[in-house]
């Protein structure tokens, strides 16, 4: 028996922690990208470690989170002592937006990705961090998902800016067939899908927001980190500047550490606003060629727009 076929049969663990967990281990190797939460695989260990990182992050988000964030941790009434179920989540969530959470047994392609975004569902990692490394984590957890992203997705306006952005995603899939030869069709594809990358990272998964109690965050990259969502209102080794698509777009970013620098909008229709302007760069075609760099647009995500169904 190869190794591989030991692996698959082996007994499942009873824990679904990030990077030890069998269950996904094996949905992977079957080929599995949308799954069931097998939340009986949960280990006291795992709901500790939500109980934790929920805990020390509650009097961050009411000093630092923005409002809408916080009506949603209300609204989604989340057990402080245990990993969510997402079918409570949606129970509450759906009505709200329609947005629902989908778990996933890993990485999903970009196109694929954005794609479920148009479709109001978010794919969501059903695994969490090590009990004893709370911390910085560079793959994602359902901690991140769920606690940093789907509050978010309570909110109307916040909710309609991540669709139209999944829109986005068909236009530059539309833009790259019509395009002829196939180094040029790539090389326009990559630039493109760096610029989403950038205004993404810099809003949903890194953005501040301007309100009458100064700058707060939104974005989720920092609503579920214990040390950077302060850092990045108080600290002065943080630039923070009024979003501009041109300097976004163009930005390269690291993501092993504390972000240097930040943009902020004035509201979530300011939000959808600027991703319709960013839809109308890349149709005029001042997506096509922005500044190399981080991140790295890999094979995978290349393919998944080039095999795109055509809308």
């Amino acid at each position: 028996m190869s190794k591989a076929a030991q692996t698959f049969n082996r007994p499942l663990s009873s824990g679904l922690t990030t990077t030890e967990a069998e269950f996904i281990e094996k949905a992977q190797k079957a080929g599995k990208r949308f799954i069931d939460q097998p939340y009986d695989l949960y280990s006291e260990s795992n709901h500790n470690a939500w109980s934790a990182l929920f805990a020390r992050m509650t009097e961050k988000w009411q000093a630092f989170a923005n409002p809408q964030f916080l009506k949603g941790i209300e609204a989604l009434c989340f057990d402080p002592h245990r990993v969510p179920r997402l079918e409570d989540v949606n129970k509450f969530l759906e009505p709200l937006t329609k947005f629902q959470a989908l778990a996933v047994s890993g990485y999903i392609p970009a196109f694929i990705f954005f794609d479920c975004l148009r479709n109001r569902k978010f794919p969501t990692t059903i695994t969490i961090r090590r009990e004893d490394r709370l911390d910085y984590l560079p793959e994602p957890d359902i901690f991140h998902d769920i606690a940093g992203h789907v509050p978010m997705h309570t909110d109307k306006a916040f909710a309609d800016a991540l669709v139209r952005f999944g829109d986005c995603a068909h236009t530059a899939a539309e833009i790259v067939r019509d395009i002829h030869g196939k180094h040029e069709q790539m090389q326009v594809l990559e630039s493109i899908l760096r610029a989403m990358a950038r205004f993404f990272w810099f809003t949903i998964e890194f953005g501040l927001m301007r309100s009458s109690g100064g700058l707060k965050v939104y974005g989720s990259g920092l609503l579920s980190s214990y040390g950077e969502i302060e850092h990045s209102i108080l600290s002065e080794s943080v630039q923070r500047f009024p979003i501009q698509i041109e300097w976004v777009i163009n930005q390269s970013f690291e993501i092993d550490h504390y972000q240097p620098l930040l943009f902020y909008v004035e509201s979530f229709d300011h939000l959808f606003s600027l991703v319709i302007t960013l839809e109308r760069w890349m149709l005029d075609g001042k997506l096509n060629n922005v500044a190399p760099g981080e991140p790295v647009i890999n094979e995978y995500d290349l393919a998944s727009f080039l095999d795109s169904p055509s809308t």
